[in-house]
């Protein structure tokens, strides 16, 4: 085998106290930057960590924060078949996504400078200096996705997501609370090793990109997150990190070589499927990855 037992135990570890810290101070200076904002600072917004670092499934040397800038005052609706928003209500919001979208840029540039800060796609990414990380900061307004029923108020029913649109177009919707109240539960279940395990596999794409497997090219890091998901819970309680890596690898590479076997898998979240053709990715790039993976680190 390439690898021992300590290069894993070294893998699972998450990032260091002062990396930890560069990461709450990006946190806290994009909340600064929207107090600063005359504009922002006046809307209902909800600023809050997401991804690998609220996770905590990020790695060290490799850490930057996910931060979701919600504004409150309107949502994308998901409505039951057969229903549309006056079933449920629902007026049009006044601030249009772009239009939201462009103040978050400009407060941005104004609170950290024009060249500390890019716009891409999806995000605004905030560029990191000696005292904080790298942010990337996504605008987004709530997604509701309306059951059709009812609490005992009368009031509607919806799980509340977030939702934006991308410079490109379309509309991308994610769940981060159940992304991270679900990990907790399984990590906590599995006694503390599953999140251990995604470091493992995300430090091992690294290796692997670095050496130009072309497998590992491209390979998300919340792909490897819901993978490892889908794995038993009895994937995580061997004794040793080589075998709860092998056990893992071996068992979503088993599952992910057919659609069948995997078509009805999730997110961590549970409330999207994970192979399907909205996804970024597909159950044939995760299975050559697996099939990589196990090459790479030579188990037999």
């Amino acid at each position: 085998m390439n690898f021992t037992e300590e290069n894993f135990a070294s893998w699972a570890q998450g990032p260091s106290k002062t990396e930890s810290e560069k990461c709450e101070n990006a946190e806290n200076a994009i909340r600064k930057a929207i107090a600063a904002d005359s504009d922002l600072s006046k809307l209902d917004i909800t600023v809050f960590a997401h991804g690998s670092y609220k996770a905590r499934t990020n790695i060290r040397q490799n850490s930057d924060v996910d931060i979701c800038m919600r504004y409150n005052g309107a949502f994308f609706p998901d409505y039951p078949d057969g229903k549309t928003s006056e079933d449920f209500g629902n007026i049009d919001g006044k601030l249009p996504f772009a239009d939201y979208k462009d103040m978050v840029g400009r407060a941005l540039k104004s609170y950290f400078g024009a060249s500390s800060v890019t716009r891409g796609n999806k995000a605004f990414d905030v560029h990191a200096n000696t005292y904080r990380v790298d942010a990337d900061v996504v605008p987004t307004f709530e997604h509701r996705r309306y059951t059709g029923q009812k609490r005992w108020d009368g009031s509607d029913i919806f799980l509340s997501g977030v939702a934006f649109i991308p410079d490109n177009g379309g509309l991308i919707k994610n769940w981060p609370q159940q992304n991270y109240d679900n990990g907790v539960a399984k990590n906590d279940e599995a006694g503390r090793r599953y999140k251990r395990v995604i470091r493992m596999l995300k430090r091992l794409r690294d290796r692997m990109q670095e050496d130009h497997v072309p497998d590992a090219s491209n390979v998300a890091s919340f792909l490897i997150e819901c993978l490892a998901w889908n794995a038993p819970v009895e994937a995580f309680q061997h004794d040793t990190y080589t075998a709860d890596l092998r056990f893992v690898v071996a068992n979503i590479w088993n599952r992910t070589r057919e659609d069948k076997d995997c078509s009805e898998w999730g997110e961590v979240n549970e409330l999207k499927y994970l192979f399907r053709s909205a996804q970024p990715w597909s159950r044939q790039q995760a299975n050559g990855f697996l099939q990589a993976a196990w090459n790479y680190v030579g188990f037999k």
